[in-house]
């Protein structure tokens, strides 16, 4: 039979957003991948250098839209490292709950997303049931629902307000039991096991070598995860394990996923625990510009653990209240670039399953 290229997307459900991969295949199996990016490029990296430096975190927010939070700390931590900024104690262990919490969000997202894939239905129904538990507790929080803009330059917008801790934790309580049900779901489904065990496998090797990141590495058994390896805020001062699997397989790569969602609930308590009852949620950050405090001619960079992954900024000042360059590493770009890995070889009905479990945002990959 003649080989044959298709073209998947950009409008295709597969793509979780607007890009196009394009397969050949031999009658159902894929001997060539090709990701095609670049149908959504929104220009972020250059908007940012057009606007002050407190004011790009209406940029930052936006580049994921089901992990703000964490996209806007790794920018504010980047400007901070430029500015030699220290963020008080009490307002590191803030963060690390509201970026534990965004974790959570995300990761519901993707199992209500996840499951639809599979024919699982009931699983976005169930995912998205619980989110909006949390999705209450972010409201009350930031006043939003959507790009919640609560990070700032030395700290965070405002304090905590009062009571919203144990609310939190109450969430934390009735959703552990909804957790075990979605292991219920899909551990004990001979169907979607079959789906997912065997399907998509990225290697270790290859993993590195392409630089995949995040629960996508983890679950091919590589051990690394920045909250712990690379520290920040205060996850140094936290006690929790890494989650990994070692089959680099679809399943593989949902187990690390589900079982990060009770990891995050374990740092959460803790965080909540250890978080000093006192002090400031934000230190002053100094102006910039030539008739202000300092001029900020240099570099920072941050590296955070996102819940696609490793995220990186890069920023360069030029001795004015604008950044000169803005530069973003997106770990959902080069985890779409390992794609061809695990996809020759697969069927051609294993591509939504496959392209499913590794999470994709595209908003952050054309940024």
């Amino acid at each position: 039979m003649a080989q044959m290229w298709v073209s998947m997307g950009p409008q295709h459900p597969m793509t979780h957003g607007l890009w196009r991969l394009r397969v050949r295949v031999d009658g159902e199996i894929i001997t060539e991948a090709d990701p095609d990016m670049g149908w959504l490029h929104r220009s972020v990296e250059k908007l940012t250098e057009l606007y002050e430096y407190p004011f790009n975190t209406i940029f930052t927010d936006r580049l994921c839209y089901a992990s703000p939070l964490t996209w806007s700390h790794c920018y504010v931590a980047a400007v901070e490292d430029l500015m030699g900024v220290e963020v008080p104690e009490r307002a590191r262990y803030m963060r690390v709950i509201v970026l534990e919490l965004q974790r959570i969000l995300s990761h519901l997202m993707w199992f209500a997303a996840y499951g639809p894939d599979l024919g699982l239905f009931a699983a976005a129904v169930y995912g998205f049931r619980e989110r909006e538990d949390f999705m209450d507790r972010i409201q009350e929080l930031t006043g939003q629902r959507l790009n919640y803009n609560y990070l700032r330059i030395g700290g965070l917008k405002h304090d905590f307000p009062p009571g919203w801790t144990d609310r939190l934790l109450e969430t934390c309580d009735r959703f552990l039991p909804h957790l075990e049900e979605y292991k219920g779901m899909c551990e004990n489904n001979s169907i979607f096991r079959m789906r997912t065990q065997g399907v998509g496998i990225l290697p270790a090797k290859d993993a590195m070598n392409l630089g995949v990141t995040g629960p996508n590495l983890r679950a091919s058994g590589v051990d690394y995860d920045a909250r712990v390896d690379n520290p920040y805020e205060a996850y140094g001062e936290l006690d929790f394990p890494k989650v990994v699997a070692t089959e680099g397989d679809c399943y593989a790569r949902f187990v690390v996923r589900l079982y990060e969602l009770e990891q995050s609930v374990g740092i959460l308590r803790q965080a909540i625990k250890q978080m000093p009852d006192k002090g400031k949620y934000r230190a002053r950050a100094p102006r910039n510009g030539p008739k202000c405090d300092r001029v900020f001619d240099g570099t920072g960079v941050a590296r955070v653990e996102d819940s696609r992954g490793e995220a990186m900024f890069y920023v360069i000042g030029q001795g004015n209240e604008y950044p000169y360059r803005v530069k973003i590493r997106s770990p959902a770009y080069t985890t779409i670039g390992a794609s061809p890995v695990m996809l020759v070889g697969s069927r051609v009905a294993d591509i939504p399953v496959i392209l499913g479990s590794i999470d994709m945002c595209i908003g952050e990959t054309d940024k």
